[in-house]
């Protein structure tokens, strides 16, 4: 019993780390805080992952049923995923977020920062379409009420892993300086527009080919 809960574990662990990526994120995230104090880069990393934490539980114990009620399927979120990255990865490379948060006003900083992270760091970054479908099926599968609580305990610790890389990778901003801030902005959106692409393609194209089978 306890190695085929290590064993669950182990599976749950690799699959969420895999799919949600903090590593590959993080530059996103140091660009989109770039001008921001350490200690509201902070706040925004510690908001998204919350956002994204009980983004991930409602999904996972609602399992299908909000899909079904909208009417929704993870298709169509990949596609408004990827059109929410391109307008994203646009302004970065336009270097446009960087004139958001040239401002002493609190009260736009933290309006920035609420905006910021919960879409689109929390969501669709950190909780996107594949991190939800992993959620759901894996809460089906979970038949006892030790599986579910492993599970739910497994998200909470990779998106406290995705805290901490993200407020230890910001201290990176010190050292690249003005112009290195400009010049991984502007490289992180091509990057952002190519995921956006990929997003979107991935979506579309089993619709259209549903579309062609009917």
């Amino acid at each position: 019993m306890t190695e085929d809960m290590y064993t669950i574990g182990l599976l749950i662990f690799t699959s969420f780390f895999t799919l949600i990526n903090p590593l590959s994120s993080m530059p996103v995230f140091m660009t989109m805080t770039v001008n921001l104090s350490p200690k509201m880069r902070r706040k925004t990393a510690k908001k998204a992952t919350l956002v994204a934490f009980f983004t991930l539980l409602i999904f996972a114990f609602s399992g299908q049923i909000l899909f079904n009620f909208f009417g929704i399927s993870v298709n169509s979120f990949r596609i408004v995923g990827g059109v929410i990255f391109f307008a994203m990865g646009w302004d970065m490379l336009q270097a446009r977020l960087a004139h958001m948060k040239h401002t002493d006003d609190e009260n736009k900083i933290d309006a920035y920062v609420d905006d910021i992270s919960i879409t689109p760091l929390a969501i669709p970054m950190i909780c996107g379409p594949g991190a939800i479908t992993n959620a759901i099926v894996l809460m089906e599968d979970a038949v006892t009420v030790p599986q579910k609580i492993l599970l739910v305990s497994i998200i909470a610790v990779v998106l406290i892993l995705t805290y901490l890389i993200y407020v230890g990778g910001s201290k990176i901003i010190g050292f690249l300086g003005e112009t290195g801030n400009k010049v991984m902005m502007r490289l992180m959106g091509l990057i952002v527009m190519v995921i956006a692409v990929e997003f979107f393609f991935s979506g579309l194209k089993p619709i259209i080919l549903g579309m062609l089978q009917n």
